[in-house]
C-alpha cells in the first residue's frame, strides 16, 4: 500500500468541499471517500488505487445519514448505514423481504457489520485482470490499454451490457434488489443536492469503462430512498459456486403483482450476468398482462437474453440466467401475500 494523507471531517460540507477539488472521476482519482472501506482499503493493497488523500466519511455528524426512516410512503436509508443495520431492521425485513435477503446472501456477517450502504452501490468489480496490476490490458484500471478478458478467463464475466473494450461484471447483490424497486438516490456535491433515478447511476463501459457511474467528482451518495406501493410478491435468488460467502453467477431480484394467475406488474434486477445492475425491461414486457407459468415465464427469460453477447469462457450464464429468472418468477407467483 502506498503513503496517503487521512481527514476524518465532522462536517457534510466540508468532506464534499474537500472530495471536490480532484479532476477527475475514475480509478485514479487522487481524493476518495471512506466508508467501511470493505472494497477501497483492499484495493490500496492490491495497488490498483491510488489515492493521495482518504476522506473518512463515518463519522460525519448529519443523523439523516446513519438513519433509517420509514415515512410518507418510503423507505428512506441514509448512506452510511451498515448492511447490517438495515438487514436487521424489522419494518424493512417485514415491508421489503426483496431488500434484506438480497443483503444477507450478499455478504458475510463480518462485512455487513463494516460496510455502508451509500458504498456497497459504488462497489469495483472483482475481475481479475482489474485487480491485477501485473496485467497490463484493463481499461478500467488503464484507460485505452485494451480489455485482457476478451480472450482470456472470462467464466465470471458479463453476457449483457458489455463492450468492446470492457466485459467486466457488476458482482454486487444488493444493487439488482434497488434497481428493481426503481429506487431512487439523493447525492450532494459542489452544487448542491440532487436526486439521480438508481437506474441513472451506473453507466455501461461503452468506449470509456473507466467512468462507472454518472457522479461528478466530489459528489457523495447521502440517502437511497426505495418508494412504498402495493403489497408485492418479492424475493432474491442467487446462484453461486458454494453456498458459503460467494458472489453470484447469476442472481434475479423479482416483485410481483398478480390478478389471480396475471401478470398486473412485474419489476425484475439480474445479478451475476451483466456489467451494471442490470433492470430486465424485456422479460418485464413480455410478462405484464399475460398468465404467468413456467411457458410464459421461459419466454420472458429468453426475450431478456436474447442479445447476451458470451465468450468461451461465460457461456453457460445464458442457460443459468435464464433458469435462475424463471425458478424466481415460479416461487414468487407461489409466496403468499398478507
Amino acid at each position: 500500500m502506498r503513503p496517503f494523507n487521512y481527514e476524518a471531517p465532522t462536517d457534510l460540507a466540508t468532506a464534499v468541499a474537500r472530495a471536490s477539488v480532484s479532476a477527475n472521476a475514475h480509478v485514479n482519482s487522487p481524493i476518495q471517500y471512506k466508508g467501511g472501506g470493505t472494497t477501497l482499503i483492499d484495493l490500496m493493497k492490491l495497488d490498483v488505487m491510488r489515492p493521495e488523500v482518504l476522506v473518512d466519511i463515518t463519522g460525519l455528524r448529519d443523523e439523516a445519514m446513519h438513519r433509517i426512516d420509514h415515512s410518507a410512503g418510503e423507505l428512506r436509508i441514509g448512506s452510511l448505514v451498515s448492511m447490517a443495520a438495515l438487514h436487521e431492521d424489522e419494518s424493512t425485513v417485514r415491508d421489503y423481504p426483496l431488500l434484506t435477503e438480497s443483503l444477507w446472501q450478499g455478504a458475510s456477517q463480518q462485512l455487513r457489520n463494516m460496510a455502508r450502504l451509500g458504498g456497497n452501490v459504488l462497489q469495483r468489480t472483482r475481475c481479475s485482470y482489474f485487480r491485477d496490476p501485473s496485467f497490463e490490458q484493463c481499461n478500467k484500471r488503464v484507460p485505452g490499454s485494451g480489455c485482457a478478458a476478451l480472450d482470456g478467463a472470462n467464466r465470471g464475466h458479463a453476457i449483457l451490457g458489455t463492450s468492446e473494450h470492457c466485459i467486466a461484471l457488476y458482482a454486487g447483490d444488493w444493487a439488482p434488489a434497488l434497481i428493481a424497486l426503481d429506487a431512487r438516490v439523493e447525492v450532494l456535491g459542489r452544487s448542491g443536492l440532487r436526486t439521480l433515478e438508481f437506474k441513472d447511476l451506473h453507466r455501461l463501459p461503452g468506449t470509456t469503462p473507466h467512468i462507472e457511474t454518472n457522479l461528478v467528482p466530489g459528489e457523495l451518495i447521502t440517502a437511497i430512498i426505495v418508494p412504498g406501493g402495493p403489497k408485492r410478491r418479492s424475493l432474491y435468488r442467487k446462484i453461486r459456486d458454494r453456498q458459503s460467502y460467494q458472489f453470484a453467477n447469476a442472481s434475479a431480484a423479482v416483485a410481483l403483482e398478480l390478478d389471480g394467475d396475471v401478470v398486473r406488474d412485474v419489476r425484475i434486477g439480474l445479478g451475476g450476468v451483466a456489467t451494471i445492475p442490470w433492470r430486465a425491461h424485456k422479460a418485464e414486457q413480455a410478462l405484464r398482462s399475460q398468465r404467468l407459468d413456467e411457458a410464459s415465464a421461459t419466454a420472458a427469460a429468453d426475450a431478456e437474453f436474447m442479445d447476451a453477447t458470451t465468450r468461451k469462457g461465460n457461456l453457460y450464464k445464458v442457460s443459468l440466467g435464464k433458469a435462475t429468472l424463471v425458478r424466481s418468477l415460479l416461487e414468487a407467483k407461489a409466496m403468499e401475500v398478507a
